[in-house]
């Protein structure tokens, strides 16, 4: 069974940057389309960002755009979230997911594995 571990969240000044990493016990990691979550208090889990098998075409939300990059390494069966310039509303449970149906990259029920989250706190 597929297993996500979430890592590199943190308490951070706005402006600043953190990198999350979400790494896949899996024998075969290249297939997947991986995407990137998140989940604030009280708010439903919004779609953050996502990445094909090569890691050539990436799509992300309005609200990251320019400021977070997703990018994979599969020899290490590993998916990153690069994430600068931040911001107090950035502030959620950031979750990694495997795409396991076909659909909008968008659609958190396309994805069919998930990690348990790392926490991301942006301090004003």
């Amino acid at each position: 069974q597929v297993q996500l571990v979430e890592s590199g969240g943190g308490l951070v000044q706005a402006g600043g940057s953190l990198r999350l990493s979400c790494a896949a016990s899996v024998r075969t990691f290249i297939p997947y389309v991986m995407g990137w979550f998140r989940q604030a208090p009280g708010k439903e889990r919004e779609f953050v960002t996502a990445i094909n098998w090569s890691g050539d075409n990436t799509y992300a939300a309005d609200s990251v755009k320019g400021r977070f990059t997703i990018s994979r390494d599969n020899a290490k069966n590993t998916v990153y979230l690069q994430m600068n310039s931040l911001k107090p509303e950035d502030t959620a449970r950031y979750y990694c997911a495997i795409r396991q149906a076909p659909g909008p990259l968008t659609n958190q029920y396309g994805y069919g594995t998930w990690g348990q989250g790392t926490q991301v706190t942006v301090s004003s």
